[in-house]
């Protein structure tokens, strides 16, 4: 899958790349910095981490990077690990350029992948730190749930059908 769709000026692809990738793994290493960073108390990638990149690969799942002409500026998975809906997880975007609907178009592709594997429903969870991730979800049709899952960093959780 490919988005070649400009954001300010610069065509970014979005694309399916292994976890174990160097684009890939650069962009978790900037994702799990920035958690550890806005978390209250820190986030140690022990605790956190549920899954190992395993859950980013077909048919267990798949991860997509978003890449400009000068190298990742962000990336996305989803899990398929439950019968009843996929997990979206380790959203990421650089920071130097949010606000630019990178993010919104890495949403998108992350749901089609989970459609096209036959998945009717995704959720995702969030930390209390990420306002602007929430503002996304919320303004893309996500609506809060109760808690699905153990993740310790995690204090709000979405859920979209896809329909």
């Amino acid at each position: 899958m490919t988005d070649g769709t400009p954001f300010a000026g610069l065509p970014v692809e979005i694309a399916p790349i292994s976890p174990f990738a160097p684009d890939a793994v650069w962009c978790l290493a900037r994702y799990f910095d920035e958690l550890d960073i806005r978390f209250e108390d820190g986030f140690d990638r022990a605790r956190g981490v549920q899954e190992g990149g395993e859950a980013y690969l077909p048919p267990e799942g798949v991860f997509l990077v978003a890449a400009g002409p000068s190298g990742p500026v962000g990336c996305g998975g989803v899990t398929y690990r439950a019968p009843d809906y996929a997990e979206i997880k380790r959203m990421w975007v650089d920071p130097a350029l949010r606000g630019q609907g990178i993010g919104r178009r890495i949403l998108v592709a992350l749901e089609e992948q989970a459609h096209d594997a036959g998945h009717v429903r995704v959720r995702l969870d969030s930390n209390r730190a990420l306002p602007e991730a929430h503002a996304i979800y919320q303004r893309a049709g996500y609506r809060e749930i109760g808690r699905y899952n153990d993740n310790p960093y995690a204090h709000i959780w979405f859920e979209k059908d896809l329909g």
